[in-house]
């Protein structure tokens, strides 16, 4: 009987590890060769990426036990009751400065002729198994991935499945100029058959001009992975976008912390924030911000117009599905920020007279 339950063990093992390398949606950790080279890199300690400070990622097996058995629970306003309302977006590249937000963290920034995508999650589930997980609240997209124009560059922020999405890149990759990526990322994108020249991957502070913008890799208070074996084997990080008229930060994903303040100090002020403000939780307040702190970021980074983002699309959290907008709005009102609250597929164009406010979401 020993003998049959070891060998059952064994063969459950054995196929989870095949599984695992098969399975082309857990993406691929890094080779030995980059491993080495994550070195040199003050992020990277004792074989994987941290944060500065230890975060709820190390937490204990009863709060993460607690963590699922609230997600266990059912509540009524954590999925909007009808599919949300979408625009069509303007999708040509021009020399006006645009932005056009998807739902969730995917954005098309247009700036200077240039069309930049940031988190392209266009699938219908953030899951490994995207079949079995429930839709996007808006049902769909706004438009077609045959419709969008040449990328230019897709700006990844980490590589969680609800921004790296496996059918997604597989889509996009034949119209993609490059791809920038923190560190470790393109070893997903390379297994997925992106061509490795056409992937850059980044450090937090490095500075790089690209197709005459000015673009800066830096820092998020996160983590990352894609499977239980891959925890920190890439980076995490936030993005400054700037052009001649126009200079943009997108947070990522980022509990509040005062590299904030520092991102700020060297690249702002910033004419456009694109902040999360959504999936949030006290256990997890490290990782995620709230939506107070969403502002306070705002302001740190010196950000004048911004824009929230992390929420619209998904349930990840245990918040109402329009909790972190309505609490994002109220603090800027407070704080006297600019917001603007457009539609999934709404183009906004930075440098106008005036910016979608309207509560669409009630």
């Amino acid at each position: 009987m020993l003998l049959i339950l070891t060998s059952i063990v064994i063969g459950i093992v054995i196929v989870f590890v095949l599984f695992m390398n098969v399975y082309p949606v857990f993406g691929q950790k890094p080779s030995k060769a980059k491993v080495q080279a994550f070195s040199r890199s003050s992020q990277y300690v004792n074989g994987k990426f941290q944060n500065p400070v230890p975060t709820m990622t190390d937490g204990s097996f009863k709060k993460t036990m607690g963590i699922l058995l609230d997600f266990a629970k059912s509540s009524p306003n954590r999925r909007p009751k009808r599919p949300l309302a979408m625009e069509t977006p303007s999708l040509i590249k021009d020399l006006e400065t645009k932005v056009t937000w998807f739902g969730h963290s995917a954005s098309l920034v247009a700036i200077e002729g240039k069309a930049l995508l940031l988190d392209p999650m266009f699938g219908k589930a953030p899951s490994p198994f995207p079949r079995f997980g429930k839709g996007r609240y808006s049902g769909g997209l706004p438009f077609e991935i045959a419709q969008l124009p040449v990328i230019d560059a897709v700006l990844l922020s980490h590589d969680h499945y609800d921004h790296l999405d496996y059918g997604s890149i597989m889509k996009l990759k034949h119209k993609v100029n490059k791809f920038l990526v923190p560190l470790g990322v393109g070893s997903h994108l390379i297994r997925w058959g992106v061509q490795p020249d056409k992937i850059d991957e980044y450090d937090w502070w490095d500075e790089f001009t690209f197709e005459g913008l000015t673009l800066a890799c830096t820092p998020a208070t996160h983590f990352s992975g894609r499977s239980i074996t891959d925890h920190g084997a890439t980076l995490w990080c936030s993005w400054v976008i700037k052009g001649k008229q126009s200079n943009i930060f997108f947070s990522g994903d980022s509990g509040y912390a005062p590299h904030f303040k520092e991102i700020g100090q060297k690249y702002g002020p910033f004419d456009l924030t694109l902040m999360e403000c959504g999936q949030y939780e006290e256990r997890w307040a490290d990782i995620h911000m709230m939506p107070e702190e969403t502002v306070q970021a705002h302001i740190d980074v010196r950000g004048k117009l911004m824009i929230p983002i992390h929420w619209g699309a998904f349930t990840l959290s245990l918040h109402d599905w329009s909790d972190p907008v309505e609490r994002a709005t109220r603090a800027a009102h407070a704080n006297n920020v600019p917001i603007a609250t457009p539609k999934i597929g709404q183009t906004v164009l930075l440098h106008a007279m005036e910016y979608p406010k309207a509560n669409w979401w009630k």
